[in-house]
């Protein structure tokens, strides 16, 4: 039986990367996905990556397409900001000309602004959090402070360590996302460090890729919205130093229920290539 040949793009933001597939034209079911995921996201024997991006016709009116997100362990991640940028720059190599292009995913509707300059920053305009503080759990091994829940697209734990160089993200960051507290969703566990009155050094264990990554860009976001409710940084424009690069957030309006936030970073194509299926 002839296998089919799957075109993909791999794309990165700040270190974060991703397979894209444009399943508007392969159909790719949810299951299936899944298995591609498992199957292509492993870094020694596939193509690597921390998670599959699929580019879908939309399935609502007002949207330019839809983007499904599953990580590398095959379970579905209900947003992810590095991809979601990297899947708006995907989307306007592929025609869509909308400005900003708007795009629904499981954790509901989105804008990107993404430049004619492949080299400039993608904005991502993301909804208010919620459930700021809603579950509390202590660190491992007095790791750091208190760790606090918020949503920003999916579940984060904020804990504040004096320097994020030395925090155990390898132990901690395992038992912290699987905490009871959590339920089975559980979350994803940031060390964030205060450098400065805008300034925050961030690394990140990521659920579903259980590892830390480079960058997380909904990671980032929750540090900064966390800092900013806390009083550790100043209103205006944050910088977020992850492994992988620098994102920026920024909180419009008043922290505890903003008007909206806005994720700025890199996108860019890595490769394109094939697979079979």
């Amino acid at each position: 039986m002839r296998r089919l040949v799957v075109e993909f793009t791999k794309m990165e933001g700040a270190g974060n990367d991703f397979i894209v597939v444009d399943n508007r034209f392969y159909h790719f079911t949810p299951a299936e996905l899944r298995d591609l995921a498992l199957r292509y996201a492993p870094r020694r024997t596939g193509i690597g990556a921390d998670g599959l991006l699929a580019l879908e016709t939309p399935d609502r009116p007002g949207a330019d397409f839809r983007m499904r997100y599953l990580n590398a362990d095959g379970s579905v991640g209900t947003m992810c900001g590095n991809g979601a940028r990297c899947l708006a720059r995907y989307a306007r190599s592929v025609g869509m000309e909308s400005e900003p292009l708007v795009f629904d995913t499981d954790a509901g509707r989105y804008e990107a602004g993404v430049p004619t300059d492949d080299d400039a920053d993608v904005r991502l305009t993301l909804p208010p959090h919620r459930d700021f503080g809603r579950r509390e759990v202590l660190p491992v091994d007095g790791v750091g402070e208190e760790a606090c829940f918020v949503w920003t697209g999916t579940e984060h734990l904020v804990v504040f360590v004096e320097t994020v160089d030395a925090a155990p993200v390898s132990t901690a960051g395992p038992a912290l996302r699987r905490d009871a507290a959590l339920g089975p969703a559980g979350a994803n566990v940031n060390f964030v460090e205060v450098t400065g009155r805008q300034r925050l050094r961030v690394r990140t264990f990521e659920k579903g890729v259980e590892a830390e990554t480079l960058a997380c860009g909904t990671g980032a976001t929750a540090s900064a919205v966390v800092a900013r409710l806390a009083g550790r940084v100043d209103a205006g424009p944050v910088q977020v130093e992850m492994p992988g690069g620098r994102l920026t957030v920024e909180i419009v309006g008043d922290p505890e229920c903003p008007e909206r936030m806005v994720l700025s970073g890199p996108a860019r194509s890595v490769f394109r290539g094939t697979f079979e299926w």
